[in-house]
């Protein structure tokens, strides 16, 4: 056990209320190992039960049709962690993980994840807080898919991706530019399908590109675009 690896759970958010003692006891029981870019770091239905801690890098959770293509659930960044569900369950795996860039991930043995989760009251919150978010956005992702058009769910996600970054003028701002075939993944849909959807944002003035940022020029406006087709 190094000391780097002891400051390296420091970041991880799920442990934020942990002492550095409980923190290092953890360290000294995990597995580790580097992954590269485009490399699987979890099977779907495979058998593993690790918790599994973002370290360093980035991952992409995502499952995959019978033709092979591929739908995109969540990326998880540094300081984030996966695979709680069989953790806690003991099931199967329910999706793929793949590295997005070079990454560090920590493995967690089921119990020892259990025992955390059992003995740290904050702990608990934060995954029953994240299970919830998850829910709420399959619920959402769900309806999206019953109730909208390809295109106005290209505006759902843009929707979504460009919040965290929403200012008081009501614009907000995407970086980096978010992949083409990324979105697709997330939305069901093709890529020519967004590209072309862009576009028509682009020249109805509703997003610009600048540099590497998209720009949401009325965030008001593109979130009624798609409640008007919700009915909301």
């Amino acid at each position: 056990m190094s000391e780097a690896q002891i400051a390296s759970l420091d970041q991880i958010d799920l442990f934020a209320s942990l002492t550095p003692e409980e923190r290092a006891t953890i360290v000294r029981q995990c597995r580790w190992r580097r992954y590269k870019e485009d490399e699987q770091i979890i099977d779907h239905l495979s058998d593993t039960r690790d918790a599994c801690l973002v370290v360093e890098g980035r991952v992409r959770v995502v499952m995959f049709s019978m033709s092979g293509r591929e739908i995109s659930f969540d990326d998880v960044s540094a300081g984030g962690y996966m695979g709680e569900l069989s953790a806690l369950d003991g099931g199967r795996r329910s999706a793929t993980v793949i590295a997005l860039t070079d990454t560090l991930i920590a493995f967690v043995p089921p119990r020892l994840f259990q025992e955390i989760v059992t003995t740290h009251p904050r702990v608990a919150l934060i995954v029953m807080q994240r299970m919830a978010a998850v829910i709420r956005n399959a619920t959402g992702r769900i309806m999206d898919l019953s109730t909208l058009g390809a295109n106005n769910r290209v505006h759902a996600e843009i929707v979504r991706l460009a919040k965290p970054g929403l200012r008081p003028d009501n614009t907000a701002e995407i970086t980096p530019i978010p992949v083409h075939g990324d979105i697709a993944s997330r939305v069901s849909t093709t890529r020519e399908t967004v590209a072309r959807v862009l576009s028509d944002l682009a020249r109805s003035g509703l997003v610009e590109r600048r540099g590497h940022t998209l720009v949401v020029k009325d965030y008001t406006r593109l979130v009624d675009m798609v409640e008007e087709v919700r009915g909301e």
